[in-house]
């Protein structure tokens, strides 16, 4: 049975909100009909609009995430012909260079498989209630839209 912060979609997906370094190898599985895997992984900078980064937090309201997450896995299913859609975003405090979300899609063919992934990715960042604190070298803020991906 999946833990409270995990949720299989559907088979081959899987949408999860960690606490813990992302394992970027649970999320490169393939089926024997997939002749593309794509993976996006967002990596906690140094440096965003100017000011220097030394770590970030993000925190989310999980029991709204982990559904709406779910639904961009389906509905990624829906747009694009991919055998498996991953979705995993980190929480807590992060330091640069850690990875804060990773996205993995599969497909017979690659320009699916980026597309899909392309999709999913802007998505998470638009619709779900994830919150990044840049901790500066001067201070701290809270981003939110746009500049929080």
């Amino acid at each position: 049975m999946p833990s409270q912060d995990s949720r299989e979609a559907r088979a081959g997906d899987l949408v999860r909100l960690v606490h813990e370094p992302i394992d970027l190898t649970t999320l490169l599985g393939s089926s024997p009909a997939d002749g593309a895997a794509c993976l996006f992984v967002g990596v906690v900078r140094n440096e965003n609009q100017g000011r220097g980064v030394e770590r970030l937090e993000y925190e989310a309201y999980e029991e709204m995430a982990l559904p709406l997450m779910e639904e961009i896995a389906a509905e990624t299913r829906r747009r694009f012909p991919v055998t498996s859609v991953r979705l995993v975003h980190r929480l807590g405090r992060l330091e640069v260079g850690e990875a804060s979300v990773a996205i993995a899609t599969t497909s017979p063919h690659r320009d699916e498989a980026f597309s899909a992934c392309r999709f999913a990715i802007d998505a998470l960042k638009a619709k779900v209630p994830i919150w990044k604190k840049e901790h500066y070298t001067n201070g701290t803020a809270w981003l939110e839209g746009p500049e929080a991906g």
